[in-house]
């Protein structure tokens, strides 16, 4: 068998599952050569002849995903603003529209001669990072509520060579360096935003594998961390700095309502390609 059969059959498969969400066109194709990718240790060559052993073992990881476990959980990897990532079970999995998160900040760090920054709720580092590699004068810290989070946002950060970026364990800014303290040139922040009575309305493929508290921080609006970030970034931005908060488009009024009553100023909802996700920006007065 060619891997381009495999690929069709393996695609019908994933397209016949009802615990993965078919929210893009195309994508369970993309998964499939991503599995099959993992499986061989290499770049799929639709016109190669597959082995059976290679097939057996593609079909274990056809088995696993079907039945809703995401991609990243079973090849442990995931690409981010070009960078190639560890992902493990309990840590969030980055999404491909957070990339735009990333971009918020690293047009206005570069702006800045020895720019600081903040990610919070790092997860595997991937914004963190990112900032990293793209503004290597910035000193990047992100920080995570959760060890196994902040365990593999290290590992990332030292097989990327990324020595600018640390991560500290903490929830929001309690593991921040004290010294940071109102010298702040950005803060992102991709938080738990899901009502709790909203996460059986989740796909299963999110809400039965990744961490509930990367989910929801358990409050009613699932907005509580979000308010507690923007009230205490006034304590670390520095005049002029920026607040960079994702959130779905449902939410971006709320969000930017209590940005402005905190008084931040030129406070706007921006978004990238994707049309499921905003990212609110909010500058503190100089």
């Amino acid at each position: 068998m060619r891997a381009r059969e495999l690929l069709d059959d393996a695609e019908a498969t994933l397209l016949e599952s009802e615990a993965i969400d078919h929210w893009q066109k195309g994508r369970e194709r993309i998964e499939a050569e991503e599995l099959l990718g993992h499986v061989l240790g290499s770049e799929v060559d639709e016109d190669a002849e597959v082995s059976a052993a290679v097939r057996r073992r593609f079909a274990r990881t056809l088995v696993r995903r079907s039945a809703g476990e995401p991609v990243s959980y079973i090849t442990r990897r995931a690409e981010f603003h070009g960078l190639d990532l560890e992902i493990r079970p309990g840590v969030f999995i980055p999404r491909a529209y957070t990339e735009f998160l990333a971009d918020q900040a690293i047009v206005r760090l570069r702006r800045r001669s020895a720019p600081v920054h903040v990610d919070l709720a790092t997860g595997s580092g991937a914004v963190a990072l990112a900032v990293a590699a793209r503004v290597p004068k910035a000193r990047v810290v992100g920080t995570d509520l959760a060890a196994d989070a902040v365990a593999v946002a290290h590992r990332n950060a030292r097989r990327l060579g990324l020595a600018n970026a640390r991560f500290v364990r903490g929830g929001l800014f309690s593991g921040v360096p004290k010294s940071l303290r109102g010298s702040v040139d950005t803060i992102t922040f991709h938080p738990p935003f899901i009502p709790m009575s909203e996460l059986a309305d989740l796909p299963a493929e999110v809400a039965k594998f990744e961490p509930i508290h990367t989910l929801t921080d358990g409050s009613d609006d699932g907005l509580g961390l979000v308010r507690q970030a923007v009230a205490e970034s006034h304590l670390w931005l520095r005049p002029g700095g920026w607040l960079l908060i994702e959130v779905s488009p449902d939410r971006s009024r709320t969000v930017a309502t209590g940005m402005r009553r905190s008084g931040l100023v030129e406070v706007r909802s921006t978004r990238g390609e994707w049309n499921n996700s905003r990212v609110l920006v909010g500058r503190r007065p100089r």
